[in-house]
């Protein structure tokens, strides 16, 4: 279990110095989905980039903590001192191993590098990297051991020798990941994202969470650009990060319609870079019929 905190976070573009976040106050717990909603330039897609540690923005105020709840993670024992995290003492990828993970709005094509190599990399680079955080398996290498002794399979795949995760345990984990999100196997050799449709790309960031089995996932408008088969799809792989694998959702989208297959615990909505307003799904379905100048008007009314 684990909880992300945003604790009156301040922030900006680091050129320019245009200011976009204006205190944000946010929990996110594993096991539930909270919805992010408001109008563009509210501040949402920011606050994603913020807690995964974008270089385009700088913190000027307030705290991104992940507090380890129990004394389990990840089925190991973590020690007293090391079960709250400040991300913005991080760098991104050991924001990634202590258990967060972000979807992109955007997902980058990358040419010559196979879904499955990717993947698996990825995966036991978290490995490593938390195994380091927590000061477990911290053992060296031995010089025979980091060895590399060439590929064992096709260099499609990647080494066989590296990380902890071989690619006969990855390729049984992939295929059980791609049958839980309805994904034709064949995705697993092409290169990532290149040659996707949009449906597809979200798709397989859906994929990347359930293999890297974050503790909080914040997925960046994940929905935008999908047709009712994919956004059924995708839902489907949302609900399962949560009810399977445990995973707090932060879920920015701009639309109820996501909201009708991954119903969220808490719907919160931004406006001017910080939190306005706060609800049950309830509230996403008054913005749907209503917008959002009533919660402008509430919230400058009590300002």
């Amino acid at each position: 279990m684990a909880r992300l905190q945003l604790k009156n976070l301040h922030a900006k573009v680091a050129e320019g110095g245009e200011k976009i976040l204006d205190g944000v106050d946010l929990e996110v717990s594993s096991g539930e989905i909270h919805a992010l909603m408001g109008p563009n330039g509210s501040g949402k897609s920011t606050t994603a980039k913020v807690i995964a540690g974008h270089p385009a923005y700088e913190v000027t105020e307030g705290e991104v903590l992940v507090h380890l709840d129990e004394d389990e993670f990840e089925g190991m024992t973590i020690p007293e001192e090391k079960r709250i995290w400040n991300l913005l003492d991080l760098e991104p990828n050991e924001r990634a191993a202590v258990g967060v993970f972000l979807g992109f709005q955007y997902p980058v094509e990358i040419e010559g590098v196979t879904m499955v190599n990717f993947l698996r990399t990825a995966l036991n680079a978290k490995l490593e990297e938390r195994d380091d955080l927590f000061e477990e398996g911290e053992e060296a290498e031995t010089e025979e051991e980091a060895e590399d002794s060439g590929y064992d399979t096709s260099p499609m795949e990647g080494n066989a020798d590296e990380g902890d995760v071989g690619v006969a345990e990855f390729q049984e984990l992939m295929a059980e990941k791609m049958d839980q999100l309805d994904m034709d196997t064949t995705f697993a050799q092409r290169y990532l994202n290149a040659g996707f449709s949009g449906g597809e790309k979200k798709q397989n960031e859906v994929l990347q969470a359930a293999i890297l089995e974050p503790s909080i996932a914040v997925l960046d408008e994940i929905d935008s650009g999908l047709d009712i088969d994919r956004l059924q799809d995708v839902s489907k792989g949302i609900n399962a990060l949560r009810d399977e694998q445990g995973a707090g959702i932060l879920q920015i989208t701009h639309y109820q319609r996501i909201l009708d297959y991954v119903e969220p615990d808490h719907v919160h909505v931004m406006l001017d870079g910080k939190i306005a307003t706060s609800g049950g799904p309830e509230l996403a379905e008054r913005l749907e019929n209503e917008g959002y100048d009533w919660v402008r008007e509430e919230a400058y009314e009590t300002a």
